[in-house]
């Protein structure tokens, strides 16, 4: 009897949240069979079959994009544009995820206007810049980071249309769905790529994490939580003021 799996393993073998397989269940995208109230069990094969459009059963709407390997930046850019979501691929895996709400787009917005304003006066000639822009470090991994510094010394890299290679300093704000992709997928896709300074903003968590790449190892060299200025040993004198970073406004 062919084994079949949970959401949560299978949410493990897309690289897909559980929160966006319960969300296929629910609309039929994948097949489920259910074996009692709210619980479901998974034919990996037949999930697939569907979400690459080969099931004549269950067909998504934009079946040709889904959770195959094998992407690359060529296929990245054929990908129509979808109200709601962004794309980028991870060791040529698709990942598709929702646009990010309010709490993030604050602490965006302040965390980039601090930061801006900080690495405007050390390196004037760098490039801040927000996202959504691509950044292309191999054929297999198009990302878009949330905030992104191209020092001066390394503008080589921008095109037009994206940043192709390693920035100097990449920063993620992590969500629910995120998290683990942030802190495992991109860390090591950003190490093997060579960029020097890897930050992890966590909203919910109201915490600020600093990793710098040593020996080709990322290591934590500077933390805060609201409440706290932050501060770090390779950028002199900055201040980050994480009170009004993570500021949760009543809604």
């Amino acid at each position: 009897m062919k084994e079949l799996l949970t959401a949560q393993q299978l949410s493990e073998i897309l690289n897909l949240s559980v929160d966006t397989i319960w969300r296929y269940t629910r609309e039929k995208r994948i097949p489920a069979l259910e074996i009692g109230r709210r619980q479901y069990r998974y034919d990996k094969e037949a999930v697939l079959d569907a979400l690459t459009g080969r099931s004549t059963v269950v067909r998504e709407k934009h079946s040709a994009y889904g959770t195959r390997a094998g992407y690359t930046y060529e296929d990245y850019v054929k990908i129509p544009e979808e109200p709601g979501y962004h794309y980028e691929v991870l060791e040529g895996i698709l990942v598709r995820e929702p646009s990010p709400g309010f709490t993030h787009q604050r602490v965006l917005r302040e965390l980039g206007r601090q930061l801006m304003t900080y690495l405007g006066e050390v390196d004037p000639k760098g490039e801040f810049i927000f996202a959504p822009l691509d950044v292309t470090l191999t054929d297999r991994n198009v990302v878009q980071p949330d905030l992104m510094f191209v020092s001066s010394d390394r503008l080589g890299i921008i095109r037009e249309e994206r940043i192709d290679g390693p920035c100097y300093l990449v920063v993620e704000i992590m969500s629910a769905t995120s998290r683990r992709r942030d802190r495992l997928h991109k860390m090591e896709i950003y190490r093997k790529a060579g960029i020097p300074h890897y930050w992890l903003a966590d909203p919910e968590e109201r915490t600020l994490e600093a990793y710098s790449l040593r020996d080709g190892i990322y290591a934590l060299v500077a933390a805060g939580e609201a409440g706290a200025n932050f501060t770090h040993p390779e950028f002199p004198e900055l201040t980050l003021d994480l009170a009004e970073i993570f500021y949760q406004p009543t809604l």
